[in-house]
Formats: structure tokens, sequence, C-alpha cells
């Protein structure tokens, strides 16, 4: 036998949870984390953004939002995710201690020499 609450029920449900269909208010937060700017992004399609600064190196990845009927900060809080910002922290500390072959801080770079104004924008 059919049972059609069943099947409603089941519908509501499959509704309810495609994030897709779903516009969430953008929030930010923000901290210091190791000695550099720890920016989490929540924006309004769902789509998480996590930005890390440090030393004018920054990184950046996105994530798709775990758990759509949590509070932002309370996914943060509980380390939803924990393994981005990590990973992000460990490619800039990367970058920060490498070095290039061919530019070093001891050699200065030449400056290029500015260029000419364009004859066609002074005949106006």
């Amino acid at each position: 036998m059919f049972d059609i609450k069943s099947f409603f029920k089941r519908e509501v449900e499959k509704k309810l949870i495609d994030v897709d269909d779903y516009i969430f208010m953008p929030e930010r937060v923000e901290m210091m984390l190791e000695g550099g700017q720890l920016n989490c992004v929540l924006n309004s399609d769902g789509r998480v953004d996590i930005f890390y600064s440090k030393q004018g190196v920054t990184e950046v990845s996105s994530a798709a939002r775990k758990h759509p009927f949590t509070a932002f900060e309370t996914e943060l809080h509980h380390g939803v995710y924990d393994d981005v910002i990590h990973d992000l922290i460990k490619e800039v500390d990367k970058i920060i201690d490498s070095s290039s072959k061919y530019f070093r801080r001891s050699k200065i770079l030449p400056t290029t020499a500015a260029l000419p104004s364009s004859s066609a924008a002074t005949d106006k």
C-alpha cells in the first residue's frame, strides 16, 4: 500500500535540505591568528570564503556551507572549517619561509622610466 503521508514528508524534507534554494545573510568574522589576520566570510549563496594574511602574503580558500541550518559563528566555534584554516596557515608560512634564487632583498631592482604621454590625448 502506498503511504501518501510519508511521501509528502520525504518531499518536504528534500526541499528543505536543498541549500541552493536559500539566500543567506552575509556574515564576516575576523580575528588575529598565529601572527596573521583571519577573515571568514559567509556569502549570500552559502559559500564560505576564508582569507589568511600574514606579513603581506595572503592566501584564500572557499568551502561549501557544511551545516546550513546552524549559525555561522557556531560552525566556526565547533571547528567545522579548521582543516581549511590549517591548510591556509601552512601555505602562507611556507611562502614566507621560502626564498627566490632570482630576487634577493639585498638586490635593488631597477625602476622603469615613466611612459611618455600620448599625443592623441593632448590634441583634444
